[in-house]
């Protein structure tokens, strides 16, 4: 009886040794899908990570006078800003005043005045 375990053992080891090159090619095998995992994050990532950085200088560079749209689409311009920079007043009418997060503004409108922001004399 031990006879047998002991040929089992030895055989089992032979198989064993045998099979030890294959685990040199997972190496090679797992490679191709970690490059294009990598070669997909960078594209989906940069892109991001450019923005990001564009909204924040804008939100650096913001100041009084601005003209600005809102997350909620309201356009006005930044009547004053917190001593702590996170809250914006924005001038929407004469006599129209809200505050809002910093954060809540969308984006700086350039200088030009489009038709539909004109107000009737």
């Amino acid at each position: 009886m031990l006879n047998c375990f002991s040929l089992f053992f030895v055989l089992a080891q032979g198989d064993a040794a045998k099979a030890a090159p294959a685990n040199d090619n997972f190496f090679w095998i797992i490679l191709p899908p970690l490059a294009v995992i990598m070669l997909l994050y960078v594209l989906m990532d940069s892109p991001q990570r450019r923005e990001k950085a564009k909204r924040e200088a804008m939100m650096k560079n913001l100041k009084k006078d601005d003209r600005v749209v809102t997350i909620g689409g309201i356009l006005g311009s930044v009547a004053n800003i917190s001593q702590d920079g996170k809250e914006v007043t924005l001038k929407v009418d004469d006599g129209t005043r809200i505050r809002f997060r910093r954060s809540a503004i969308a984006e700086v409108v350039s200088g030009e005045v489009s038709p539909d922001v004109v107000k009737p004399l």
